[in-house]
């Protein structure tokens, strides 16, 4: 387990909790076995359901794995999955390319982090643990000189659409990314069919990547194997708002 260095008030509530990146094949297992619990258990996704109980894919391989553990009961209760340039480089794409085309990107994939995977235990749903994991990304891009966080927010399908179809049309154009850096989903939501008056109900992470100036840059992809349309953000850490460039970036040093 590699610690990260994070800035002491990130985690004001719950001194008990630590972020660091996995360092053992075993604790890459403890992130998929929660990933499982929280995406396929969760949501009761049939078609994604094993034996093993864990969230496996091919890009594990290649990518950093951030967990926030509980140090009384030693429990992995937060992860993010992050991939650098250099392992992009490697495995020959991003995750998100599976769903969108990054052509408009292309000039900036030397300086791009994806973050993807985004989970919590259902019991550590307090703020904390988010907070931690925000921490690491802030240490991890630094140590790996990125300027640019990209990654997707699923949205569930479970309503027939509507939640996602009213998130797209509540964006205003603070939130809507330059048309420079749109992209393109291979399989687009329609959320252009979906009646505009439903009442969106925003997802925390997707509130969190809004608030810290991340832009939406484009429709949403159809994601069939989770039931979600999904949300690609782009997030240049120039727009981060001076409360959580305090936390996340000036006070952060690199693993």
């Amino acid at each position: 387990m590699r610690l990260l260095t994070v800035p002491r008030d990130a985690n004001p509530v719950a001194p008990k909790l630590t972020v660091s990146i996995a360092t053992t094949q075993e604790e890459v297992r403890e992130v998929q076995r929660l990933r499982y619990k929280v995406f396929i258990e969760a949501f009761n996704l049939s078609a994604l359901v094993n034996p093993d109980g864990l969230d496996i894919d091919a890009f594990d391989a290649y990518c950093d794995h951030l967990i926030v553990r509980d140090n009384k009961t030693l429990r992995v209760v937060g992860t993010y999955r992050v991939m650098s340039p250099h392992a992009s480089r490697r495995m020959g794409s991003y995750y998100s390319e599976k769903e969108f085309d990054l052509g408009r990107l292309d000039h900036l994939r030397g300086r791009l982090a994806e973050a993807g995977r985004a989970c919590i235990h259902p019991d550590y749903r307090s703020g904390s643990v988010i907070m931690l994991l925000w921490a690491g990304l802030a240490a991890y891009m630094r140590r790996e000189r990125c300027d640019y966080l990209m990654g997707c927010v699923s949205v569930s399908l479970a309503d027939g659409g509507h939640n996602a179809a009213a998130l797209y049309h509540a964006l205003d154009q603070e939130s809507l990314s330059p048309a420079e850096y749109r992209v393109r989903p291979h399989t687009p939501f329609p959320v252009h069919e979906r009646e505009a008056g439903h009442v969106p109900v925003m997802p925390p992470l997707l509130k969190g990547y809004l608030r810290s100036g991340a832009w939406v840059c484009g429709d949403p992809a159809w994601d069939p194997d989770f039931h979600s349309a999904d949300f690609f953000l782009l997030l240049p850490l120039a727009r981060l708002d001076s409360r959580y460039a305090r936390h996340y970036r000036t006070e952060s040093s690199p693993p």
